[in-house]
């Protein structure tokens, strides 16, 4: 993501500033949002050494992504005081996590989020498209971006908390099963309201 696309010796700042995206990442799902400020500013630092601004723009979507997932839904305001000098990729890809893509930004999009951008998905084919994707954070982002466009099915709503919590990933996991726990409680469905509860209990330690 933020590679200087050249060859030889990777520089300390581009690997000490991807260890710190990583880590933040890893922190923020895990639900430990001190953490993940502290080692994303090392890595907003780390970027700042050489002056690219374009790096720290992607950085910052790397952090709204992770937000997505999580159904944190809020505006990616470290990236849009950078967007004036981002490349058209990444406004196309801060718009996406926003739910505001337009047709022709798609094809600017990371290949695994292309097919599930389109509008006119089914349910069912949005679901499968889903489950294709490898990476779990990709497959987390585009069905947090679905949701937020409100075209998120109870099958891929359960595919979201799969995901999760095969991954460990508390902050996501305790968001999607809270979606699953309003959808059960509308639906009047008692058993799987206490399910739930009980297991929403169990992500966040209650004794």
């Amino acid at each position: 993501m933020i590679g200087a696309c050249a060859s030889g010796p990777v520089p300390d700042w581009e690997s000490n500033a991807k260890t710190s995206i990583d880590h933040a990442v890893a922190a923020y799902l895990a639900g430990d949002t001190r953490l993940a400020a502290s080692d994303f500013e090392r890595a907003r630092s780390e970027i700042a050494r050489t002056g690219r601004i374009d790096l720290l723009g992607r950085a910052e979507l790397v952090q709204c992504a992770a937000r997505v997932a999580s159904l944190v839904f809020e505006a990616c305001a470290g990236f849009e005081k950078l967007r004036p000098d981002s490349a058209a990729p990444e406004r196309a890809y801060a718009d996406y996590l926003a739910a505001r893509v337009q047709p022709q930004e798609i094809a600017l999009l990371p290949p695994q989020h292309r097919a599930a951008a389109a509008a006119n998905l089914s349910a069912e084919a949005a679901t499968a498209l889903l489950r294709g994707i490898d990476d779990p954070l990709s497959k987390l982002v585009a069905i947090g971006v679905l949701f937020q466009a409100g075209r998120a099915s109870p099958t891929t709503i359960a595919l979201a908390v799969e995901t999760a919590s095969a991954q460990g990933w508390r902050r996501p996991l305790l968001g999607w099963l809270n979606v699953q726990l309003a959808l059960a409680e509308k639906a009047g469905d008692a058993g799987e309201t206490a399910r739930l509860r009980r297991r929403i209990g169990v992500v966040q330690g209650d004794k």
